[in-house]
């Protein structure tokens, strides 16, 4: 259709985006503003103002990526029909001519037109459906690149600058009557070209050579090279206006030939329906729970090892903030993990707010006090405390040891680290997976296909060849960084949910489901929501941990002695039990039992630490289901023997014994020369070490020395917890405006409508400036704000607040007094009070 000839609007057809706005009902507004929040910020004063920021680019280009692939085809054919299109044209685009198109998107293409139309992408009746400009300028085709669809310009935009002549030879060559102008001439190019009957009698006619080329353009890109002389079969092409010059050699295949080469449809590969998540394996459900249950208490002992590792002050902050490599391959050795494991773990235990800097003058990482409280919780708590931050924390553990933008090596606890999107992913792969039957657990593969439907990056839907590029303004070769980052934390989620323990085998579990909120405690199924509130997230959290609490073993009150010197721990002890055998024995081996051993080391680590020979007896017999071994007897009894027989103080140092002939020992060993004693009586020698590096050095060379105090006193030394100053949770980051919630969204409709109405109420033109802010002396807006109380009329009014912001609004007085006026404010739905110094002028509303 040419431009002279569009058709009449219909009398109830929108004209603008804002008038389709003001036609629209207040839930389709508060649509309109959950699914593009950055809409709300600040809240408009009116829908004129709403539709001008929903078609800046940047809220266009945010809104187009956040739809699923098939709306974004749709709008790629949108962007390649004429303007405005009806439904049916838009139609044709998308299914094409041939059979069986139409069933199978019929069903989908109207929620997907509606969907655009929610979001302020589309707007008009379905006989003048137009994108927003700013989204047609993105996706529709231009000299200086395709369109995603790999549709090029159409013949007008293409023959814009061509010569009359040569129109009418193109005309002549196609076999058509020569016309009197060049827009004739395009008009009847453009009617050959979208008939499809002489179009296909032209197309017979063809060379083939010239056939293969146009099958080569036809899917995109459009654009090929041509000589100064070309070949007979470009030229038979040229002269027909199947290919026409866009710049000196380069020639584009106009999007009409294009559209009937391709059967009507402007994408190749349609995508209507999401694909499916596919299963991988089935378990059953009793097995998964238990496999989750299982690894949900592993990470609970992995998170405590940790910062019993670190009790007394952890690892140093680096300057630039975070673990150095050093470190956390230490922690890595510590917990027994693969480094990027121990990451996450680390990053875990910060999400959670049990570990921060101390912030003291050598900052070092340290447990915080919210880490003593966490342990006193019942397991299946703790649990959930760390499933829940996992999945609302932004800070993704996976990038870490990657590089930032700046070629800077990103390190655990470190800066820029946070993602916006992780949350929304993480609950996102979760969910698909509460799709599968009980027990299922996924392909990787067909979950990161079915986010990339719903949620494809700009530029990713090509319509030629599979892999071939597509570009559009402001897509370039890094477009699909994005989503490579999606696919990436997709994966990790996978990995992180199952070390977790949210899933089991790879399937989700009935606590992961209750996390999500998509199950309750009797096990019935529901809708998770996609973005939950804290009270939300709260109650979940309290309903995964009651479903998890009984499938997690009970801690246990007794351990097996053996006589090879070990104790084996058949399961989780209960924490005074665990805490006292972890000075007195070294932890071995872990697994479903944890293997204790008995060292000279060990036992002198717990008499270090005050307990008696006696003591550490008692705590055996106590606590062991089998007989307290001899060796074991043996052991204790001769380390206790030995220790505190030598004594050390500071002199700088000495060593004090009773015994004569056991300080000429080691003064006769030459291990002790390091230590450079000196007798000083017949049974004191003196040392030029400190106390504990003259402690450390007798002990390695067998002895088993106690520090004394100045009075003589034993020194008993105990492990000092180091904790940092209270800290709260890191919040997440977010990339733009949080959601808004139900009590926001209504408040701003109706902000909006008030503010609307204002600015479209019928009133009497002031006569300086017509419908500008109304401007009148201070007696003249008295006396009006006095007549509107006695008449009970509403007046227009401009006003200016303490911050000099100008606005204008709809009041009805109540009562003028005191330099004030009360009036209920149509804008703001409510009675306010004025002062009458910042109203600029007040004028009548018209009769109607």
């Amino acid at each position: 259709m040419s431009t002279d000839e569009q058709p009449q609007r219909p009398a109830d057809s929108p004209r603008s985006l804002a008038e389709a706005l003001r036609s629209r009902d207040d839930a389709s507004l508060g649509a309109l503003l959950h699914a593009r929040p950055d809409l709300l910020t600040p809240v408009p004063n009116d829908l004129t103002q709403l539709a001008t920021r929903a078609a800046t680019r940047a809220s266009v280009v945010r809104a187009l990526e956040r739809l699923d692939r098939f709306a974004q085809q749709v709008a790629e054919a949108l962007a390649v029909a004429p303007e405005p299109a009806t439904y049916e044209e838009l139609h044709a685009l998308v299914a094409g001519d041939e059979e069986g198109g139409e069933a199978d998107v019929s069903s989908t293409l109207r929620a997907a037109v509606a969907t655009l139309r929610e979001q302020a992408i589309v707007w008009g009746s379905d006989d003048r459906l137009r994108l927003v400009r700013t989204a047609r300028e993105l996706l529709a085709p231009a000299p200086q690149y395709p369109s995603p669809t790999g549709l090029g310009p159409t013949v007008a935009e293409a023959t814009a600058g061509m010569s009359p002549n040569r129109m009418q030879d193109i005309v002549a060559a196609a076999g058509l009557p020569s016309t009197h102008d060049a827009v004739s001439a395009v008009r009847s190019l453009t009617e050959l070209f979208t008939d499809r009957t002489r179009m296909s009698a032209l197309l017979d006619e063809a060379p083939a050579e010239s056939v293969e080329v146009l099958s080569r353009l036809v899917w995109g890109p459009p654009y090929g090279q041509v000589t100064a002389d070309p070949a007979r079969h470009l030229r038979w092409l040229l002269d027909r206006g199947l290919l026409l010059p866009t710049a000196p050699g380069t020639v584009v295949l106009p999007r009409e030939a294009a559209l009937h080469l391709r059967a009507g449809r402007a994408h190749r590969v349609l995508e209507p329906a999401p694909p499916a998540v596919e299963p991988l394996r089935e378990h059953r459900p009793q097995a998964v729970d238990a496999a989750a249950a299982s690894q949900a208490y592993m990470a609970l002992d992995t998170v405590e090892e940790l910062l019993k590792d670190w009790d007394e002050g952890g690892p140093t902050v680096l300057r630039a903030g975070g673990l150095s490599v050093r470190d956390l391959k230490r922690t890595a050795v510590a917990l027994d993990v693969p480094e990027p494991v121990a990451a996450f773990w680390v990053e875990l235990a910060y999400a959670a707010g049990l570990v921060a800097s101390d912030g003291e003058a050598d900052e070092r990482y340290a447990a915080t006090p919210a880490y003593d409280d966490w342990q006193e919780l019942p397991a299946a708590e703790r649990w959930s405390i760390l499933a829940t931050a996992w999945l609302t924390a932004t800070r993704t553990a996976g990038l870490i040891g990657g590089r930032d933008g700046k070629d800077r090596t990103l390190s655990a606890l470190g800066p820029h680290l946070d993602r916006s999107s992780a949350p929304e992913i993480r609950r996102r792969v979760l969910t698909l997976l509460t799709t599968l039957p009980d027990g299922a657990s996924p392909t990787p593969e067909s979950v990161l296909a079915r986010l990339r439907w719903e949620r494809p990056p700009r530029g990713s839907t090509t319509s030629g060849t599979p892999g071939a590029p597509s570009t559009s303004p402001g897509t370039h070769a890094h477009a699909n960084a994005p989503m490579e980052l999606r696919a990436r934390i997709a994966q990790w989620t996978l990995n992180e949910a199952e070390l977790l323990g949210v899933t089991g085998r790879g399937a989700l579990s009935a606590h992961g489901r209750a996390l999500l909120g998509s199950e309750s405690e009797d096990g019935s199924a529901g809708a998770a929501a996609p973005h939950p509130s804290p009270a939300e997230l709260a109650a979940s959290g309290a309903r995964a941990a009651r479903l998890l609490a009984p499938l997690l073993p009970e801690p246990l009150d007794h351990v097996l002695l053996q006589a090879d010197l070990t104790a084996v721990a058949p399961g989780p002890l209960e924490r005074p039990l665990a805490e006292t055998l972890s000075v007195l024995a070294d932890v071995e081996s872990k697994g479903g039992a944890t293997v204790y051993r008995f060292t000279p080391g060990s036992v002198r680590r717990a008499l270090d630490a005050g307990k008696a020979a006696s003591d550490l007896h008692a705590f055996l017999a106590a606590h062991s289901r089998t007989p307290v071994p001899q060796p074991l007897a043996y052991l204790i009894d001769d380390v206790a023997r030995k220790h505190g027989h030598l004594r050390i103080g500071a002199a700088s140092a000495y060593v004090r014994c009773d015994d004569e002939a056991l300080l000429n020992e080691i003064l006769a060993d030459k291990r002790s020369q390091g230590l450079r004693l000196r007798r000083l009586a017949p049974t004191v020698l003196a040392a030029q070490a400190d106390p504990g590096a003259l402690l450390e050095g007798l002990r390695g060379m067998g002895f088993a020395p106690a520090a004394e105090s100045a009075e003589g006193d034993v020194l008993i030394t105990r492990a000092h917890a180091h904790r940092s100053p209270p800290r709260a949770r890191p919040e997440p980051v977010h990339d733009g405006p949080p959601l808004p919630d139900t009590t926001l969204i209504g408040t701003a409709v109706r902000a909006i409508r008030a503010g609307d109405l204002a600015s479209t109420a019928p009133r009497k033109a002031t006569p300086e400036k017509g419908d500008a802010l109304p401007r009148t002396t201070a007696a003249e807006t008295l006396a009006t704000m006095q007549a509107a109380v006695l008449t009970g009329e509403a007046v227009w009014i401009g006003y200016v607040n303490a911050e000099g912001s100008a606005s204008q609004r709809v009041i009805a007085p109540i009562r003028v007094e005191g330099g004030f006026v009360t009036a209920y404010d149509h804008t703001a739905d409510e009675v306010k009070t004025y002062p009458l110094h910042r109203v600029t002028g007040v004028a009548e509303l018209a009769d109607d």
